[in-house]
């Protein structure tokens, strides 16, 4: 019995989710991205030119990001692969 009310409450709190946030999941995936474009450019960003302060952190980050590299420089216009060491096109 307590099966089936956990069931049934689970299902209506889902329900109720996708009333709430169903909306705004284009808006939520906007800021994702967003804040992931930033995050990349903070981390790649003593490669591009611009100083860092926190570039000690950031580059050990490098590496876990690089598989994204791609798709974020396409996104932000850029044909080309804008750092000399990494040529992903």
């Amino acid at each position: 019995m307590a099966t089936r009310w956990r069931s049934r409450l689970s299902g209506l709190a889902a329900g109720l989710h996708d009333f709430y946030a169903g909306p705004y999941r284009a808006t939520f995936a906007r800021a994702r991205r967003d804040e992931e474009d930033l995050f990349m450019m903070m981390v790649f960003s003593e490669a591009l030119g611009v100083p860092n302060p926190a570039n000690y952190y950031t580059v050990e980050l490098m590496p876990v990001v690089y598989e994204r590299f791609h798709e974020w420089h396409r996104r932000m216009g850029m044909d080309r692969s804008p750092l000399d060491s990494i040529s992903c096109c």
